[in-house]
């Protein structure tokens, strides 16, 4: 492994990956996604991957040296990652905030954070001490001039189909057809750890075709593609299905603190304070907005 009191060699590519830096840095992954969240470290992003110009890479060491060179600070792209959640897509497009989104779970939204790929992301994850988001949050902005804001606690619980079984917990679907979220949501670890709880295997359950957002699994259950799935008091009022309550979670986002004070991000904030906002939330049922701007944790 390459010696850190001197420049590395000539790599025999143009560029490095996440993998090939942190072995030359003797890092973890992790931390190099770090440096080039807060831009220490020189990086590009192309095809969705983050690659690191093995020239720009040397300088940068030797700069770190003589205290000479300065990394170009990382302009994130006007993106909301993150969980899907029904009200704050909603609210994105009809603020008309200019935000683009690419909602593919919580998870999957911390990890492309990390990675500089958005000014903001939202999340629902359970930490182990019982409470919401503080503990992913802090793993993934670690080192990061970013902050948690509240957005809203929301109902979770059983989708039904109409005229179909009628389990009245976690522990009733043995035996029924479930549409599932995707491994990065925050719905997935959620529901592993509650049947876990409850005493069901999940072994039991037959898993339908994974379904990406909240709408697209509870439509599969009004489909008669599934019986269940664990999703959103709002979602099953909106589609007109049976609901069975399960836990209230909390629904976060974790926001570039430089981004929340430009244009795009105070638009949609300002919407999110208004009567339109409150009233679309109270029709859709399932959501309280008391936690709505409240800061829950700095970086």
């Amino acid at each position: 492994m390459t010696d850190l009191q001197s420049p590395p060699p000539d790599h025999p590519h143009e560029y490095l990956t996440v993998r090939e830096l942190a072995d030359l840095l003797r890092l973890k992954e992790r931390k190099v996604y770090d440096l080039a969240a807060s831009g220490e470290v020189p990086c590009s992003r192309a095809t969705g991957k983050l690659l690191f110009p093995a020239a720009e890479i040397r300088a940068w060491i030797e700069g770190a040296q003589s205290g000479g060179f300065v990394a170009a600070p990382v302009v994130r792209p006007g993106v909301f990652l993150g969980s899907h959640d029904p009200l704050l897509d909603w609210a994105i497009r009809q603020s008309r905030c200019g935000l683009a989104t690419y909602f593919d779970g919580s998870l999957d939204g911390l990890a492309r954070f990390a990675a500089g790929e958005g000014v903001a992301s939202g999340l629902h994850v359970r930490d182990t001490e019982g409470g919401w988001n503080i503990g992913a949050a802090r793993e993934a902005a670690s080192g990061q001039n970013a902050v948690l804001v509240g957005f809203a606690a929301r109902r979770r619980g059983l989708v039904l189909r109409q005229d179909g079984p009628a389990p009245q917990g976690l522990a009733d679907l043995a035996g029924l057809r479930l549409a599932p979220r995707q491994d990065s949501s925050g719905t997935a670890g959620l529901l592993r750890d509650l049947a876990a709880e409850a005493g069901l295997e999940l072994g039991t359950v037959t898993l339908t075709p994974l379904e990406r957002t909240e709408d697209e699994a509870v439509q599969s259950v009004r489909r008669g593609e599934a019986d269940v799935t664990f999703g959103l008091q709002s979602v099953a009022r909106a589609y007109g299905l049976p609901f069975v309550p399960v836990i209230e979670e909390r629904f976060d986002l974790l926001i570039d603190r430089k981004a929340y004070f430009e244009p795009p991000l105070q638009t949609l904030m300002a919407f999110c304070r208004s009567e339109t906002f409150r009233s679309r939330a109270e029709s859709l049922g399932g959501y309280d907005l008391s936690p709505l701007g409240e800061v829950v944790w700095n970086a």
